[in-house]
């Protein structure tokens, strides 16, 4: 497995190499987590806390791979990626074969509510509830269920403009917040902590026939949960 210091831009170019979901559907909220957003969630959990080197891994609602892979290229015992879309899981398993990553990755096709067992790490950047109110309890609830340490991406509650350009400005790709409220007092609800959480930029491009942007940018909040 690999031991040594992976520089994070080696890591981001080769997430930059795995394709997107090529027909997502916004009742899904599919957006493909960008490379460098998933660079450093990823950079974050192996490096900072020392949760994917050696570590087995559960990506939930995996899409096409991004954070599975990454996980899996960093050094990670073992990987499961799930997600109920059989289109994204095939692109993940056609885009592990690329890479490399093949032998490295079990893909799984199922609603998450299936999935049991006990693992190290949770990653994973659910819905974010513009779609369908409250679709991202589901993921907290069932990270918090099997997951000892757990990485979830979040639609920022910081409002502050000043917050979005220092991040665009310093070209910083992190800034320690103080985490959600309501994320926080659901997580202790369901047995768990939260140890920290950071601010990030994420940038997407036009996707679906109602976005009114060629791109848009925007807060996310990356929380690092543990369960107690």
């Amino acid at each position: 497995m690999q031991k040594r210091l992976i520089r994070k831009l080696n890591l981001e170019i080769l997430l930059s190499q795995i394709e997107p979901h090529p027909t997502p559907k916004p009742s899904l909220e599919q957006y493909t987590i960008p490379a460098d957003v998933a660079a450093t969630i990823l950079y974050i959990a192996a490096y900072t806390y020392n949760d994917i080197i050696d570590k087995t891994v559960l990506d939930l609602g995996c899409g096409t791979g991004r954070l599975a892979l990454g996980a899996a290229f960093l050094g990670a015992k073992q990987v499961i990626g799930v997600d109920i879309d059989s289109t994204a899981v095939r692109e993940a398993l056609r885009n592990s074969k690329q890479l490399g990553l093949k032998d490295k990755v079990q893909w799984v096709i199922a609603d998450i509510d299936v999935v049991h067992g006990q693992f190290d790490t949770v990653l994973q950047n659910p819905p974010f509830g513009v779609q369908k109110r409250r679709a991202d309890r589901k993921f907290l609830e069932k990270a918090l269920e099997v997951g000892k340490s757990i990485y979830s991406l979040h639609k920022s509650s910081h409002k502050d403009k000043a917050l979005l350009e220092a991040l665009k400005a310093r070209g910083t790709s992190t800034i320690p917040v103080f985490p959600s409220s309501f994320i926080k007092r659901f997580v202790e609800e369901h047995n768990g902590r939260t140890r920290a959480a950071y601010a990030m930029l994420m940038t997407i491009p036009r996707m679906f026939s109602f976005h009114t942007k060629q791109r848009r940018e925007f807060l996310v909040d990356l929380h690092v949960l543990e369960r107690r």
